[in-house]
């Protein structure tokens, strides 16, 4: 369990750590316009390998996985500490994308290998908690720290001796685990057609980011999707060896607890991604302010996983925690559109405290009660979907957020532009996009030329920085109805116990 939890903090210090930094990361390498892929060349490695990971665990054992995960993760690392230019970190965040994949499809079920019986098992699932709490706890103070005192490269570095403990210990302890000696074939015509609709989605994500969403290549990106999704799931109904058994999309739980998975991982990314940009970009505040800000929000998803493990034993409905976190994740977006340059920080930190500890009441209850519904055959499978699903909806989410705020940015300095009369290219160029709210030396420029021009820079950098904000607040208005729906979905669970032998109807 110390090696599996070691390794699960590696994935949560690339979550926490990553977003804190990125801003500086993107000012030194110049890069704003890949600004979005520096996250989806991880998702979309991610989200690709769950779910292959996640039944190969099954078919294999989830050993080997871990180990070449966990290896392959320090590589990737320090291959993006390394990185000269935002090409070469994209490359390197998307074998880091490969490499958590494989590890999320199968750390949970090596947990119910180890722990068959529910009750014990969510006992120590609560140390998975802690170790990703405590490492997005420390991550986004650790990165700021850094980015601000020494060099961006080493918020990557510093996964290195947590990923060796975690390979030794792994290597040493963790039982070879296998289910069965059946059939061991995986349809590879399937892993095609998942990784083309994985990438069809982030291309449609992107392309609506950067054109909008009634761009024609958007629509017909967004349509390909939808037809290579089609084209997936018919064909596992069809293949001898499919990567989602059909029974699992069968399952009508399964398929509203997947689709609340993907609610979930929409808001808690687009949070963890956009809310460093808002802090520093628009309310001034420096990479290390940053991370204080943020690390309630992370800090307390490990709150409310403990809390939830304490009371899921005591509750018949214990399904309703699922709707109580949604509810207070709503709440928690709303409040987030309120935020301004001039709210109180201990403010801003109580409501990112609300949106952890609700996230902390859903996401491992919904990976327990997939587990629960699809039962020890398809734990992998469960596993994995569970993840898979959250991944998706982080990609979907970021798409459409990423559309949104560029939007609204690019309306609030059109207007500016306008009003101005500003008509030099150089000018224009750095008002275009928000790096120049991140990158000192663009800001400087800017307020060179405006000089020169006999305009006001100030208020020239308060229209961006309003821009920005009015933005990202859109972007958590997004947020707030997606968990509101969700709040709605989750009232139609069947009910659900460990007190018991009890499991939903199947």
């Amino acid at each position: 369990m110390m090696g599996i939890c070691l390794a699960f903090m590696l994935t949560a210090l690339n979550t926490s750590v990553v977003g804190t930094a990125l801003p500086r990361i993107v000012a030194d390498l110049q890069g704003y316009d890949l600004y979005p892929w520096a996250a989806s060349s991880y998702l979309v490695g991610n989200t690709v390998m769950i779910p292959l990971a996640g039944r190969l665990g099954d078919l294999y054992g989830r050993k080997p996985f871990l180990l070449v995960a966990v290896a392959l993760f320090a590589l990737a690392s320090l291959a993006c500490g390394l990185s000269q230019s935002m090409v070469q970190l994209i490359l390197a965040r998307g074998v880091q994308g490969l490499a958590g994949g494989i590890f999320l499809g199968v750390a949970s079920a090596s947990v119910a290998d180890l722990f068959p019986e529910s009750a014990e098992r969510l006992r120590w699932q609560v140390y998975m908690s802690a170790a990703y709490g405590l490492a997005m706890a420390v991550g986004p103070s650790f990165a700021g720290w850094v980015s601000e005192h020494a060099s961006w490269r080493y918020v990557f570095h510093a996964n290195l001796p947590v990923a060796l403990a975690a390979f030794a210990m792994v290597w040493a302890y963790l039982p070879h685990v296998r289910q069965g000696d059946g059939d061991r074939r995986l349809d590879g015509w399937g892993a095609v057609l998942l990784t083309a609709a994985v990438c069809a989605l982030l291309f449609s994500a992107e392309q609506s980011q950067a054109h909008g969403l009634l761009n024609m290549l958007s629509a017909a990106l967004w349509l390909a999707t939808a037809l290579l999704t089609w084209a997936f799931l018919r064909h596992q109904y069809r293949t001898p060896a499919p990567v989602i058994p059909p029974a699992v999309m069968d399952n009508a739980v399964a398929r509203r607890l997947m689709l609340l998975s993907a609610g979930s991982g929409m808001t808690m990314f687009l949070l963890v991604f956009y809310t460093p940009l808002l802090l520093q970009g628009s309310f001034h505040l420096s990479p290390k302010e940053a991370g204080y800000v943020m690390t309630p929000l992370l800090v307390f998803i490990t709150v409310g996983s403990i809390a939830n493990a304490r009371i899921v034993p005591r509750l018949r409905r214990a399904e309703r925690l699922i709707t109580l976190g949604q509810a207070g994740m709503a709440l928690g977006c709303v409040l987030l559109t309120q935020l301004s340059a001039h709210t109180p920080l201990v403010w801003m930190m109580l409501v990112f405290a609300l949106c952890g500890i609700s996230l902390g009441f859903q996401l491992p209850n919904l990976t327990l009660q997939l587990m629960e519904a699809l039962g020890r055959k398809h734990f992998g499978v469960a596993g994995g979907l569970s993840q898979f699903t959250r991944t998706v909806g982080s990609m979907v989410g970021i798409g459409l957020a990423s559309a949104v705020v560029n939007s609204v940015y690019q309306g609030r300095i059109a207007a500016a532009v306008a009003a101005a009369h500003i008509g030099h290219p150089r000018l224009l160029e750095l008002l275009a996009t928000p790096q120049l709210l991140i990158r000192q030396q663009d800001e400087l420029e800017m307020r060179a030329l405006a000089q020169t021009l006999s305009l006001d820079p100030l208020s020239l950098l308060d229209a961006a920085r309003q821009g920005l904000a009015q933005g990202t607040q859109a972007a958590f208005w997004f947020c707030a109805g997606v968990a509101a729906l969700s709040t709605v979905v989750s009232l139609g669970l069947p009910r659900y116990s460990i007190r018991s032998d009890h499991r939903p109807d199947q």
